[in-house]
């Protein structure tokens, strides 16, 4: 893990070693704890070496919010791990890399696609919640699409202005993927449809005012969802990801690279679509070329058929089983009033893993 905040910030930043590879390592913010000490540094931003004038820009403009994108990134990557807690590749990361995903996202894969979607969507939902807060006095509540109230409710609370979170991660995000090759091209529509996954899943929320929790008095504010909805609806994205080839054409400003979906017999990706064009490892053995870890010593479910049971995690390698004994409050008992009291209980568990 790095320690020094110059360094996070580097790693949020800056593309480390990899930038031409179209790796943005700007996710390392996430990794470190000093991130809330951001809006303190008024000078930090450009004493770190490299950024594109459009980050650096940003950096100065922003400061503030900065504690609310590195928790944003953190966010992202807590999700990809949940989502992925059963597959062979489990967006493990490493602590003493800047690339806190070793190589694996070097390829232009369905992992770099969810990973880059899923961190961007972090950045705009964390911005987005933060200025909701009112933690920054660059932004707020949002009061520009409330339109009349409905029938049995009037508007009331802080609506959340998704449209700056989003405007903040586009900006940030998206700053070094202005070159003219596939991989930005990837990133971009990739970033973009998480992205759009927050606005389409704003929704209305309501709290009921009124002498004994009657409704007589409801009011509503734009909000929005749980974190772990975007995750699944990515999740979902992941698993039908478009498949791409690289086209490249002639123009003024030399040889450009763009993606069309590789089968025309299916629809071509939306907007919403996540979009790859480089086949994925089978993450089955250590390989550091690729960035796999492997998969033994993983816990698998031996009753299920899914990729997370013993079969299709271990590979066919075939798994281990062990009894683990557990501690675990049991025979609770609520006293009036108002606590619980309970028991502790030695359980014994079978314990699966692969070989």
């Amino acid at each position: 893990m790095e320690p020094h905040l110059l360094g996070l910030l580097v790693g949020l930043l800056l593309g480390g070693t990899r930038v031409l590879a179209g790796y943005p390592i700007w996710w390392s913010l996430a990794l470190g704890q000093q991130y809330t000490s951001l809006g303190s540094q008024p000078l930090l931003c450009g004493s770190i070496p490299g950024l594109v004038p459009k980050q650096l820009r940003f950096c100065r403009n922003y400061i503030e919010i900065m504690p609310s994108v590195a928790e944003g990134v953190k966010l992202g990557i807590q999700e990809c791990q949940h989502q992925f807690r059963g597959r062979r590749w489990n967006c493990t990361t490493i602590d003493d890399s800047l690339a806190i995903f070793g190589p694996v996202l070097d390829k232009a894969t369905r992992e770099s696609a969810f990973v880059h979607a899923i961190a961007s969507a972090g950045v705009a939902f964390a911005v987005t919640r933060s200025c909701a807060e009112g933690t920054s006095t660059i932004c707020g509540c949002d009061s520009h699409h409330k339109g009349p109230p409905g029938e049995g409710w009037k508007w009331g609370g802080c609506s959340e202005d998704a449209d700056f979170g989003v405007l903040v991660s586009r900006e940030f995000a998206d700053a070094r993927e202005n070159r003219p090759d596939a991989r930005s091209a990837m990133n971009k529509h990739n970033n973009e449809a998480g992205r759009t996954t927050i606005l389409d899943h704003m929704h209305l929320k309501c709290k009921c005012h009124g002498l004994s929790g009657s409704c007589e008095v409801k009011t509503c504010w734009w909000a929005q969802p749980d974190f772990r909805a975007i995750g699944d609806f990515l999740k979902d994205k992941y698993d039908s990801a478009s498949e791409m080839v690289v086209e490249k054409h002639r123009e003024s400003r030399g040889w450009v690279e763009t993606l069309r979906a590789k089968y025309a017999l299916f629809k071509p990706p939306t907007e919403r679509d996540l979009v790859y064009y480089e086949n994925s490892p089978n993450f089955c053995e250590p390989n550091p070329e690729t960035g796999s870890f492997g998969t033994r010593d993983r816990t698998c479910n031996v009753t299920s058929h899914g990729i997370d049971g013993c079969d299709l995690l271990c590979c066919g390698r075939g798994h281990n089983t062990r009894t683990e004994k557990r501690k675990e409050k049991c025979h609770c008992i609520f006293h009036w009033c108002c606590y619980v009291s309970c028991q502790e209980c030695i359980r014994i568990y079978d314990v699966h893993t692969c070989k």
